[in-house]
């Protein structure tokens, strides 16, 4: 069976988030993009607890449904704590074999910070002292390092993280067997690092809107589908089958830089500046690509034949070949059109064929369909909380 996975959303209780970030829009989001299983997001939230109690109904072990639409027990924590004597700040996604392992995961964190305020919920735990307080309520939970890149809350974040897993999770890092990549990198840069090579690599939206779902996915092959199933996945690599990956350019640390300044930068660059930046003196934001270079011990990726897709969301596809905004009728227009006729998202960005797609389809969504799948995109990279920005090189009309 595959299984098309986005583990980590956030629901509407989530800080920064959209309203529609609710069980109706969920489900309807993921039918449209392709999605097979998707994350609940906030499960430590009393509030979305109770919503995903009430409304889903489970249909096998560990697997709920809304509306045809599989759902996984997932959140997301922020852990704060020094170190050494230096301040850290990490993310953890957790998969959750059930929602009555969820409640009983909230009632040990309930002392440990607010749960209500944020679905995201920030803690003043260690990692260690976490993975104890969640593994004593729930053995079977996985833990896995979100976004473990970026320069704010990543294990190996340049801000606030540390250099290797060992260093921040300590005697629980043998249970560590999975890790988010985060929008800014992709399979090739982490398989650079040795150190990472028995872990897998999982690629979630991070969705804060229905929008944003199935920007990055994991891709599952197993024979039922139930939570062991995917914990077994992502434990032994046994029906792990490879990720869809945003273009780690377009992600918006991906490079340094400072947004107040107007600042982008290679590693290259900063390096030959000691990170500092040239218009306001002070440290540069060190994005992902260099702390992936620093910790790297090889110059190719060695991939272990894992597959791996970049996309570019449809919408800014249709965006760049009309020339409108993302965000207009004309973008949605042909973006309902395409769907009623062709089948999901994610079918029509990797399955169908070009022939296929023909009937309905304008020439220059065509066009850059074809650009997106064979690589052939412009990218100027995002830094310092800057989104990059991907340019087709349509024909001329």
């Amino acid at each position: 069976m595959t299984v098309i996975a986005d583990l980590h959303i956030h629901s509407r209780y989530s800080n920064a988030t959209s309203y529609q970030m609710e069980l109706p829009a969920l489900a309807e989001g993921a039918r449209r993009k392709g999605i097979h299983l998707l994350g609940t997001g906030d499960c430590t939230q009393p509030d979305w607890l109770g919503t995903l109690s009430s409304e889903l109904a489970e249909t096998s072990d560990g697997i709920y449904s809304f509306d045809g639409i599989a759902f996984m027990v997932t959140g997301e924590v922020s852990l704060v704590w020094k170190h050494d004597g230096k301040g850290r700040r990490i993310h953890i996604v957790l998969l959750v074999p059930s929602l009555d392992d969820a409640v009983r995961i909230h009632e040990a964190l309930s002392p440990r910070g607010n749960l209500v305020y944020d679905g995201r919920p920030m803690l003043g735990l260690s990692a260690p002292d976490f993975c104890e307080i969640v593994w004593e309520q729930s053995p079977d939970t996985l833990l896995v390092p979100a976004h473990v890149w970026t320069p704010w809350y990543a294990v190996f974040g340049a801000k606030s993280g540390f250099d290797s897993l060992e260093e921040c999770f300590g005697n629980y890092t043998d249970r560590i067997v999975a890790i988010e990549t985060g929008l800014s990198s992709d399979p090739p840069m982490n398989r650079r690092v040795s150190a990472l090579d028995h872990l897998r690599l999982l690629s979630c939206s991070d969705a804060h809107s229905p929008a944003k779902l199935a920007r990055e996915a994991t891709l599952f092959d197993v024979q039922d589908l139930c939570f062991d199933a995917i914990s077994c996945a992502l434990t032994t690599g046994k029906g792990y089958a490879g990720t869809f990956e945003f273009y780690p350019q377009e992600g918006k640390y991906h490079y340094d830089g400072h947004r107040t300044c107007g600042i982008s930068w290679s590693p290259d660059q900063s390096n030959a500046a000691n990170d500092i930046c040239p218009v306001c003196g002070k440290t540069l934001t060190i994005g992902v690509l260099h702390r992936v270079q620093d910790l790297a011990d090889r110059t190719k990726p060695e991939l272990g034949g894992v597959p791996y897709k970049s996309l570019i969301p449809l919408e800014e596809i249709i965006s760049q070949a009309l020339g409108k905004g993302v965000n207009t009728k004309a973008v949605a227009g042909v973006y309902d059109s395409l769907l009623n006729r062709h089948g999901t998202e994610l079918d029509i960005l990797l399955e169908r064929s070009l022939d296929d797609l023909t009937p309905g389809t304008p020439d220059r969504v065509l066009e850059g369909i074809d650009k997106m799948r064979s690589g052939d995109i412009a990218i100027e990279p995002g830094y310092d909380g800057v989104f990059g920005k991907i340019e087709i090189p349509f024909g001329k009309q």
